[in-house]
């Protein structure tokens, strides 16, 4: 999947956290910002590639602000960006591409 615009999804409330997607420049590009980086910092960078990878997204500059979220949110909350990215507000296939 492309991205077409700017979107966010999340908050930067506790166990929560905020996904930004932007076009890219031929690669994905990721910036994590995390209280817990050094405890959980590859995981939260293996759970965003997966789930970019299962939404076929492969050209992308992503933000990532977490504040404790847990893998199913971080999933959530990209997905949602990268639908918001590409207008889909209808017939969301929520939880059809992103397998747990």
């Amino acid at each position: 999947m492309q991205i077409k615009k700017a979107a966010m999804a999340g908050t930067l409330e506790s166990s929560d956290a905020q996904v930004t997607v932007e076009p890219g420049n031929g690669t994905v590009e990721l910036s994590i910002e995390s209280s817990v980086i050094h405890q959980f910092g590859k995981q939260i960078k293996a759970t965003v590639l997966e789930t970019l990878n299962r939404l076929d997204v492969k050209d992308a500059k992503v933000t990532v602000v977490d504040k404790g979220a847990l893998d199913c949110t971080l999933k959530a909350r990209v997905e949602c960006a990268v639908y918001r990215s590409n207008d889909i507000t209808e017939n969301l296939p929520w939880g059809g591409v992103i397998k747990s």
